[in-house]
């Protein structure tokens, strides 16, 4: 776990705890790291390897994809904006905390190999059943059911 951004109310380990728990309820062995930052290196990094030159909320990476070779079994990684994940988290009337965890649990199921893109609801779904299960407020996908004017601003499809 990486934060380079302080997150009020989630400490480094408690985000640790969190993601063992995510990765358990989807069965997903290996560890996760997570990096914490601002939008301007999700923007990078969405350009490095997905060629889209914006910031994004959520990136999610299988070990495979970042070229790098992990020490230990790794599921991937997931790079989140708290730049976007604050104003998700005003918006939407909840704790920057709890936003982290929301993107963190999405950036986990894709880790899983669902893909809300191409699945028919069945990541929408699981998202849904953890988010409960977890106590998480409002989640990614349910945000695509939202008026234009509450979605996130650096939109959602930015999961890889």
């Amino acid at each position: 776990m990486i934060l380079q951004r302080p997150i009020p109310q989630l400490s480094r380990t408690s985000l640790e705890r969190f993601v063992r728990v995510a990765r358990h309820a989807v069965r997903l062995k290996g560890t996760v790291n997570v990096l914490v930052t601002g939008s301007t290196v999700l923007r990078g990094m969405n350009r490095q390897f997905l060629g889209k030159n914006r910031a994004t909320d959520v990136l999610s990476f299988l070990p495979s994809e970042t070229g790098l070779r992990p020490v230990k079994p790794s599921a991937g990684d997931i790079a989140i904006s708290t730049d976007i994940a604050r104003e998700n988290a005003r918006r939407l009337g909840h704790s920057l905390a709890d936003e982290v965890k929301i993107l963190t649990l999405h950036g986990v199921l894709h880790l899983a190999g669902f893909d809300h893109e191409r699945d028919n609801g069945e990541m929408a779904r699981k998202e849904l059943r953890l988010r409960r299960q977890l106590r998480l407020p409002l989640g990614l996908l349910e945000r695509e059911e939202m008026p234009q004017k509450l979605r996130t601003p650096g939109g959602r499809g930015g999961a890889a």
